[in-house]
């Protein structure tokens, strides 16, 4: 199938975004796909606005949480991207949901990893909103995107849900005894951006919740084995003060960071079939075992 085609392919995508843009009246003329991957986001830079629309069903309850979130966050000034102001949030589109944010156009330099650093020290120095974050759950995550497969084999979405089962008990234990506090939830330098003023800020808060502050270190240190990224999380490690590859628990984070990197095509091989072969790959490389294999980043494999 097309990348183009599907409940959630390119087509729908668009036709979301403009009737989005529609309804905050929005021209649409310079607007440009940025990303199509668990959310399709587009720039209408004109109008200095983000579309950021969730693609799947099962990942919708996450929006409000992303809207309340987004105003604590700017209430607090914390380093966040932030919702485009006067427009009522979340906006549905048919079935969809999409929230709207302030376009930032890049500017030198790039964001690093040791930005990365920095800025999550500031974040989880914030506290906890006045209002209840989901507790880290990367199996819950998981599954839910099981739930929107169009089209998964039987023996994959075994092996998926069991691998779920198999790491419950363990997941669980450590939420229990850990220090919880804000996470981010996929904190790696692609989720950075410049303000306004050039300072460097967080966004993307689909999966941020109270959890293990660890947590948010783990990105980069899989994403330098997997994707060969070599040095980012020595650089990481230095700017924010700790490794987390010598945590007693970074079997088990990063075993669910990669089960998250697996599971995350889930919602979109039917519409996508350069993210389906590297979905194959990846849950290939994790059958065997194999830990060093080298994987492609799905947002590289749009078209």
């Amino acid at each position: 199938m097309s990348v183009t085609q599907g409940r959630f392919g390119e087509r729908a995508m668009r036709r979301a975004m403009l009737d989005v843009a529609d309804q905050i009246d929005a021209d649409t003329q310079d607007a440009r796909l940025l990303r199509l991957t668990n959310n399709a986001v587009y720039a209408l830079p004109a109008e200095e606005v983000v579309i950021r629309i969730t693609r799947s069903q099962g990942l919708q309850p996450r929006v409000d949480k992303v809207v309340a979130l987004a105003r604590w966050l700017q209430e607090v000034d914390g380093p966040a991207n932030r919702l485009a102001p006067g427009v009522e949030q979340p906006v549905r589109s048919g079935d969809l949901l999409a929230t709207v944010w302030e376009y930032l156009p890049n500017h030198e330099p790039a964001p690093t990893v040791t930005d990365l650093g920095r800025v999550l020290r500031a974040f989880h120095g914030l506290g906890e909103p006045p209002f209840r974050l989901p507790v880290w759950d990367p199996l819950g995550d998981a599954r839910s995107r099981l739930a929107d497969a169009e089209s998964l084999p039987d023996a994959d979405r075994e092996f998926l849900l069991d691998w779920c089962e198999r790491l419950a008990l363990r997941v669980a234990d450590l939420n229990d005894r850990a220090d919880r506090g804000l996470v981010h939830g996929d904190a790696h330098a692609g989720n950075l951006l410049r303000d306004r003023n050039a300072d460097v800020v967080l966004c993307d808060f689909d999966p941020t919740c109270r959890g293990p502050w660890q947590v948010d270190l783990v990105a980069v240190a899989v994403g330098e084995a997997r994707f060969g990224r070599a040095g980012a999380h020595k650089q990481l490690a230095a700017a924010y003060g700790y490794d987390v590859t010598t945590d007693p628990d970074w079997p088990l984070l990063r075993e669910a960071r990669e089960l998250k990197m697996v599971a995350a095509a889930v919602p979109l091989l039917a519409s996508t079939p350069g993210i389906a072969t590297e979905f194959d790959t990846r849950l290939h490389t994790i059958r065997r075992g194999d830990h060093s294999a080298r994987w492609t980043p799905f947002a590289d494999l749009r078209r």
